[in-house]
């Protein structure tokens, strides 16, 4: 499975839009493609990304009542599978007359929970999106292959083999690492050139700079960047590790209390032993601080990405601040 399966239509711009499984790159790649092409249509589209607690009875009806503009609007519901039943019937009657202009996003686990939304949606014609983890090697091998085709780049099996390997199972990190050798390399991308870039130092070194910020270990964190960066790693590897450890934080922060790692690790979309060295991590931690961190990871992560002048110092300022709001409470 290289990527995104879809199912029935493929218009990104059909009344309703339903994104099944838990794989969060491929799930805000399914919502992007629907806004961008809305916005390709009206580029004032008015986007709304609501999560469950932000739909009450009544708060569908009102975004997508008409306006005396016509304006074309995109509405993202976050969580489907765990709206309350006032608010999941509001949803059926709106499936049964949907409004011209609105295109309807419903981001659906896509487990037994919610399955009455689920088969509602499916009833009124939606188009489907899968998004499923990929736990497999060859899901993860495919996904390769398909990224260097999309960007329209020429990569070895062995090279695709190698990336897998090197980096491993995060796909947001694959499609990073994908990105950057296009733009770094000319020509075939080969298991050569991998090795030279990511072989035994990507995985280990981002996020070994990931948990010594999120334990506050600030030292550490700032010794182990500089020699990432010095060793070739890419600094967009780095803010994603950072944000992966910084997130996971916050998804365990607010987890409910005495629940079985194995249960939280399928709730959370963890492995139970990373369930474990979160719990470890996440002490002295604050909503607040994971607030202020998050905002860190993204300047940090568009300074990266061109937005700056100095990578490595954006690096290291993301660092420092992620390490002080780990020692926040």
């Amino acid at each position: 499975m290289a990527g995104t399966r879809k199912k029935t239509s493929d218009d990104p711009l059909a009344p309703l839009t339903l994104t099944l499984g838990q794989e969060e790159l491929l799930v805000e790649r399914a919502v992007r493609r629907v806004i961008d092409a809305a916005r390709a249509v009206d580029a004032d589209t008015d986007v709304r990304d609501l999560a469950p607690g932000d739909l009450q009875p009544g708060t569908l009806d009102e975004l997508t009542s008409p306006s005396l503009f016509a304006e074309r609007k995109v509405v993202v519901v976050r969580g489907a599978q765990d709206l309350g039943a006032d608010t999941v019937k509001d949803v059926k009657a709106y499936l049964a007359a949907p409004a011209e202009e609105i295109t309807l996003i419903l981001v659906h686990a896509g487990a037994a929970k919610g399955k009455a939304l689920l088969d509602a949606a499916r009833k009124a014609g939606a188009r489907e999106v899968e998004c499923p983890k990929m736990t497999k090697p060859a899901d993860r091998l495919a996904f390769v292959r398909g990224e260097f085709r999309t960007i329209g780049r020429s990569a070895t099996q062995e090279a695709c083999q190698a990336l897998v390997d090197s980096i491993g199972s995060d796909l947001r990190e694959l499609a990073s690492a994908c990105r950057q050798l296009s733009a770094d390399v000319e020509g075939t991308i080969d298991e050569t050139i991998v090795a030279r870039y990511y072989t035994g130092r990507a995985e280990a070194s981002s996020f070994t700079v990931a948990d010594r910020a999120v334990e506050g270990r600030a030292a550490e964190a700032l010794e182990t960047l500089r020699w990432a960066v010095a060793t070739g790693v890419a600094p967009v590897l780095i803010t994603s590790a950072l944000a992966q450890g910084v997130r996971a934080i916050g998804k365990l922060a607010g987890a409910p209390r005495g629940a079985r790692p194995g249960d939280l690790a399928r709730e959370l979309g963890m492995p139970p032993w990373k369930i474990d060295r979160v719990r470890q991590q996440m002490r002295g931690w604050t909503p607040d601080g994971v607030s202020t961190a998050l905002r860190a990871v993204a300047e940090a992560d568009a300074a990266v990405k061109g937005a700056g002048t100095d990578p490595e110092y954006a690096l290291e300022k993301a660092v420092v601040t992620i390490a002080a709001a780990a020692r926040s409470r």
